[in-house]
């Protein structure tokens, strides 16, 4: 016989696991639908969301916040040095628009600097020559910050460029996400430990394995050298980015190369998420130097779950809301919420050229499903949206107007806005700008855009499908 009054005492504490869920949903919720889903299913059906809720529901990285309030006291002089140091290089502004730009300043905590070069790297080839050659001349620390890294042919140069370094007396300071990278071998990290390299996870700042705070990754692809050149953009460390070099169907990505004093603002983002899984503050240069191949206005924009705004849908709705005449968009996943697709509604009713992106084959069932229910009502208004057939498409880039463009690790869904931690660098200089539009033009060449038929003419089965994974978008 089953012990009842011990099955009346799980349930009810189960419930009231539940009701606490729900108090603390209503105390920090950002979206009502998210809200709403996450309280209808703790209370109906508790044994399943209660679990689920704890792993993937929470929306603030509580340990990074709590974190960031006591590292401020270190990081914030830092980011006041850099502003007053910025401010005396040259500017070249942009009388245009400075309302525009001041505000995306503002977000990232970052200010646009003058006396950059930022290099368009398209594809794994050129950035993997580049990032070798960066880390190859440096003298004195090489920081690498990467969602995914892999102990592959890519992954082994890597190591092998970082032994040969540290040997040379070059510090080298390794974060990786461990998630995105848990399947890099252990032996790897201990090779790299024992030539001498600072290595740490981005979940080793404990509070957030003992909170069961997974949801969130850092998503940041980043590598700095001597504080004197740096790298973002959408590759990670594996060798499926070189392409058809891999006998793989071919990979799509960019990635940028920036020498300047914006190499700082990507030190100083490494610098906030190293401090956070280490306790450690490292020694490094802070003395900005324009660089000699170019003079770019550069902003560094970085956002997380542990801001006080949510940075990354800010940064897009500032985007799309200012575009006049186009607005070209490139990300692999997009599931947009309300906010970002009502902005683009409106922007292609007022005749901005809206194109979105995406590829062919989706390398997650979920989001290329997803994707396909925006399509009745993005014809409506005139948005294109374009999938890329030339392989698969990782790359995030942006580009308003003729007047900026941004290259960096947010896609255009709920995870890159509200849960990942991810890096964008923008230039408003005309030589970047039309580089990376003839690099969109060249990919929307070997791109079909979608129809209505595309959806309406498919199964009612698929149909549904599309529209019932769009209901799981806050957590895709």
């Amino acid at each position: 016989m089953p012990d009842f009054s011990l099955l009346a005492v799980t349930v009810a504490g189960l419930y009231l696991v539940a009701l606490f869920c729900v108090y603390r949903i209503l105390l920090s919720y950002r979206t009502a639908q998210g809200a709403i889903a996450w309280i209808i299913s703790l209370i109906g059906l508790p044994w399943i969301a209660v679990p689920l809720y704890l792993l993937f529901g929470r929306n603030r990285f509580a340990g990074y916040v709590q974190a960031r309030r006591l590292n401020d006291r270190t990081l914030e002089p830092l980011l006041t040095q850099y502003e007053q140091q910025a401010e005396t290089l040259p500017y070249p502004g942009n009388a245009q628009n400075p309302d525009e730009l001041s505000v995306l300043a503002t977000l990232g905590r970052q200010p646009f600097t003058g006396g950059n070069d930022c290099t368009l790297l398209k594809n794994g080839d050129a950035t993997f020559d580049a990032l070798f050659e960066a880390m190859e001349n440096a003298t004195d620390y090489i920081l690498l910050e990467f969602y995914i890294v892999r102990s592959d042919r890519v992954g082994n140069r890597i190591l092998h460029i970082l032994k040969r370094k540290l040997a040379q007396g070059v510090r080298v300071y390794f974060l990786y996400d461990d998630i995105g990278s848990v399947w890099l071998p252990g032996r790897y990290l201990k090779a790299l430990k024992a030539a001498g390299a600072r290595v740490a996870s981005f979940g080793d700042g404990n509070v957030r394995r003992r909170r069961l705070q997974i949801n969130f990754r850092n998503h940041r692809k980043i590598l700095v050298c001597d504080g004197k050149v740096g790298f973002v953009g959408g590759i990670n460390l594996g060798d499926e980015y070189l392409g058809t070099d891999m006998g793989v169907e071919p990979w799509r990505d960019t990635h940028c190369r920036i020498t300047g004093p914006a190499a700082l603002g990507l030190q100083l983002a490494w610098l906030e998420d190293w401090h956070w899984a280490t306790g450690d503050n490292p020694e490094l240069n802070w003395q900005p130097s324009p660089s000699q191949r170019g003079d770019q206005q550069v902003l560094i924009l970085p956002s997380s779950p542990a801001d006080r705004w949510e940075t990354c849908t800010l940064f897009f709705l500032n985007c799309i809301n200012n575009a006049r005449q186009r607005l070209w968009i490139a990300s692999p996943y997009f599931v947009p919420d309300f906010q970002v697709m009502n902005a683009l509604q409106l922007a292609a009713m007022r005749g901005v050229d809206v194109r979105i992106l995406i590829p062919e084959k989706p390398d997650h069932l979920l989001i290329g499903l997803a994707a396909y229910s925006y399509l009745v009502t993005a014809n409506e208004c005139g948005i294109r949206i374009c999938q890329y057939h030339a392989g698969f498409m990782h790359q995030k880039a942006l580009l308003v107007d003729d007047r900026y463009a941004a290259v960096g690790t947010a896609n255009l869904d709920n995870r890159s806005m509200r849960l990942n931690f991810e890096i964008t660098a923008l230039s408003t200089a005309a030589d970047f700008v039309s580089e990376v539009e003839a690099m969109l033009e060249a990919d929307l060449a070997n791109s079909r855009t979608l129809e209505r038929a595309d959806y309406e003419d498919r199964s009612l089965l698929f149909r549904l499908a599309c529209r019932s994974v769009r209901l799981m978008a806050p957590l895709l």
